[in-house]
């Protein structure tokens, strides 16, 4: 969608300094490798070189941001050039928009109650008694369970499953292969068998959630299985049965959740983290990358290592270790002198 600087400029709340304000833009750019009629962002200091030699025609900058650039770019000034940055791409850049229609294709169970402005693509199967809010698009092949309910403009990409009786807000994003609702893993060992336990809760997902591909929420055994308002999860994640994910939580992928944990509000679990059951992760607390966590974080705390534990600590195991070759050597050789001093005693 090309756009002049100035028409940019404005819509994103940024002042123009420098360049030509009537020049066009077509689309937004990395700021390695953006040329002209492309706008970028500089937000971080270790790629003012690249500017230097750019011949983007604009950039994103915060307003006291000093750098020299050439003379055919022109600095977009803002307070926060990486939410204008954000808004830019979305003008430039805007999504696919699907017509308002039911595909032929689709199959609908009975007593379907469908808001205005709905998309339903082509094979995608709704069971009985579904629920689906004004706006919401359900993309080709999804599959949506009986007695589910999804709000307003949600997003549910081709192949999802969402199994019965889950509940999904208003806003909501879930990408292909995502599983929402599958059966918790629940067993008791009896007899020499593993007995399963029945899983009859569902899942509750609030307002504003993005759930990424391929990834798995599982129902709650007796009760829901819940992901609070905000919160992010990315790719390739198990979240267990029962478990409490609160508002505004982040999950990287490949993180694993075992059942009935609490992650609180705000918290952070870095990419191939895990969880142990009956654990809580305290509000704003950091599980770092490949952690593993065997008991409860406090608020705000940042762990590290498996077992996990405060970051510093682990960090100075770590360094400690580094040191152990090194340190057996000396062993060695110490041990070598005791030896021989022995002998000749």
């Amino acid at each position: 969608m090309p756009i002049t600087l100035k028409e940019l400029a404005d819509f994103c709340g940024a002042r123009i300094e420098g360049g030509d304000p009537s020049a066009i833009i077509y689309s937004a750019a990395e700021i390695t490798s953006a040329h002209q009629g492309q706008v970028t962002q500089l937000t971080n200091s270790r790629y003012t070189s690249y500017i230097k030699a750019s011949t983007a025609t604009a950039c994103f900058i915060a307003e006291d941001f000093n750098v020299n650039v050439p003379e055919n770019i022109a600095l977009m000034r803002c307070t926060d050039p990486e939410i204008s940055f954000i808004k830019a791409v979305e003008l430039l850049h805007p999504g696919r928009i699907y017509a308002r229609n039911i595909a032929p294709q689709a199959v609908l169970g009975l007593k379907v109650v469908l808001g205005d402005d709905v998309y339903i693509g082509p094979y995608a199967v709704l069971g009985e008694e579904v629920s689906i809010g004004d706006g919401t698009e359900i993309h080709a092949g999804a599959y949506i369970g009986n007695k589910v309910k999804i709000g307003k403009n949600c997003r549910i990409y081709p192949y999802a499953v969402i199994y019965d009786d889950v509940v999904v807000g208003d806003n909501v994003i879930i990408h292909s292969g995502a599983i929402i609702g599958a059966d918790g893993f629940g067993y008791k060992f009896r007899q020499g068998a593993h007995v399963k336990v029945p899983q009859v809760g569902n899942v509750l997902i609030e307002d504003n959630v993005e759930i990424g591909a391929n990834t798995c929420i599982d129902r709650g055994a007796l009760g829901s299985t819940l992901i609070g308002s905000g919160s992010k999860i990315d790719n390739l994640v198990q979240i267990g049965h029962n478990n409490k994910v609160g508002k505004h939580v982040i999950m990287c992928g490949l993180t694993g959740v075992s059942g009935s944990c609490t992650i609180e509000d705000y918290a952070i679990l870095a990419g191939s983290s895990g969880i142990a059951d009956h654990v809580t992760v305290g509000q704003g607390a950091v599980v770092m990358a490949r952690s593993g966590v065997a008991g409860d974080v406090k608020a705000g705390a940042q762990v590290f290592g498996s077992p996990a534990k405060d970051k510093k600590t682990a960090y100075k195991e770590q360094i400690a270790l580094s040191k152990l070759p090194e340190l057996l050597k000396r062993v060695k050789i110490l041990e070598e002198k005791l030896r021989l001093q022995e002998k000749a005693d």
